[in-house]
């Protein structure tokens, strides 16, 4: 026999699932210091692919602060020829520089809501 119930909790399972395959997005900090021009999260664009960035940098205790100094005096060579330009050098904006850096570093380890690895 059919429960109305069981087809209602059915349906609200399915939508939770399908919402939360959503992946990890560009911050807006990467929009506003224009971090997108150059960078996609999991695609190469210009520069690499954020994650691309991560997964190099996963488990070296020093990758904060080199990644800290490689975007905010610009940098080339670790990733291709092309140059990346200073993005913060006179040093203003160390706290959003190192607040991107925290989030391209975390995407190796983060998941996406579904609970798989992003990549």
């Amino acid at each position: 026999m059919w429960d109305p119930r069981i087809t209602v909790v059915s349906i609200i399972a399915c939508l939770l699932c399908s919402s939360a395959a959503v992946a990890v997005e560009m911050p807006e900090l990467a929009k506003k210091n224009n971090c997108v021009n150059c960078h996609a999260i999991k695609e190469r664009l210009v520069g690499p692919a954020w994650l691309d960035i991560s997964k190099r940098y996963m488990g070296d205790p020093s990758a904060e602060e080199k990644l800290l100094a490689r975007v905010s005096k610009g940098s080339s060579g670790f990733f291709g020829l092309i140059h990346m330009p200073a993005n913060d050098p006179d040093g203003y904006k160390q706290a959003e520089m190192r607040e991107l850096v925290k989030f391209i570093l975390g995407l190796s380890s983060s998941k996406n809501t579904s609970g798989s690895p992003v990549e």
